[in-house]
């Protein structure tokens, strides 16, 4: 459990300044960046929780394979690559293509990570929960969801994780 620790411990210092989401569902793959999300050990096992709106693109695919990687970079060289893979759709253009990222193999998931000098979490999902209006406090909709497009929460186990060079 230490390795897995560590790596927790410094994936959740690095997820406010953003890390790639990466699904892959039949032969689409696509990748968003994120900035919320949590880790700790839940069920007996080291777990990462992602939050994906219902209206993204993403959320298709993750529903259809139930796993996601989480590839979170150490340096500044992925800066524009997580700034336009999160204002762009992968419904709308192919983000991994646009911005010339390199995919490499997962040791345990069927979904690729992003290649950099960073981190990576293999995850599979084990149990969602969609947010409601009625079960979400009014201050948190009316600063995060105006709009009404809330999240679901996927609650995942860490596989695998390991640093890239």
């Amino acid at each position: 459990m230490t390795k897995y620790s560590e790596h927790i411990k410094k994936a959740a210092e690095i997820l406010p300044k953003g890390a790639f989401l990466t699904t892959k569902h039949n032969d689409k793959i696509n990748t968003m960046t994120i900035g919320w999300g949590t880790f700790g050990f839940q069920w007996g096992v080291p777990t990462a929780e992602v939050m994906v709106r219902e209206s993204r693109f993403t959320k298709k695919l993750i529903d259809g394979s139930m796993e996601f990687t989480l590839t979170f970079p150490y340096d500044e060289s992925m800066k524009a690559a997580l700034s336009y893979c999160g204002q762009k759709s992968g419904r709308d253009c192919d983000k991994i293509a646009d911005m010339g990222l390199l995919m490499v193999d997962a040791k345990e998931t069927n979904t690729p990570v992003v290649a950099c000098k960073g981190l990576a979490l293999e995850c599979k999902i084990i149990a969602k929960t969609e947010m409601t209006a009625e079960l979400t406090d009014s201050s948190v909709l009316e600063k995060w969801y105006k709009n009404g497009d809330l999240h679901t929460i996927y609650y995942s186990k860490v596989v695998a994780c390991y640093e890239m060079d």
